[in-house]
């Protein structure tokens, strides 16, 4: 099963690629964008609460897919760049095994604890 989630997360990856591929952005944003969602660990200098709040909506493709939507209806290129680079980063974490983290600590994700 976690081969099969891999590819599945494989595949949400390549969408977020392909939607980046319409809009009207250089390639070399996306190489620069691809890890900014992890600059929400910086909440963890506050405490396990607050980081995974933190990185958890950093990392939630539904707040993604919001917002692209949201940058769709106003025509806010910048709104639907954010919101790829968000969904693409997302699915490459839960791909390498990042999932979503509980309040316990870093290293317990609802995908089973890193490091295992």
């Amino acid at each position: 099963m976690e081969k099969v989630i891999k590819l599945e997360e494989l595949g949400l990856m390549l969408l977020g690629i392909y939607l980046f591929n319409h809009l009207e952005y250089a390639w070399w944003w996306f190489l620069v964008l691809i890890l900014a969602p992890d600059f929400s660990m910086i909440g963890y200098l506050f405490g396990n609460r607050i980081g995974a709040i933190c990185y958890n909506i950093a990392h939630h493709r539904g707040i993604a897919i919001v917002l692209y939507f949201v940058g769709i209806y106003t025509s806010t290129t910048i709104l639907q760049l954010l919101a790829v680079i968000q969904f693409a980063h997302s699915a490459m974490d839960r791909m390498l095994g990042y999932g979503l983290k509980y309040k316990k600590g870093f290293k317990y994700t609802h995908l089973g604890e890193i490091g295992k």
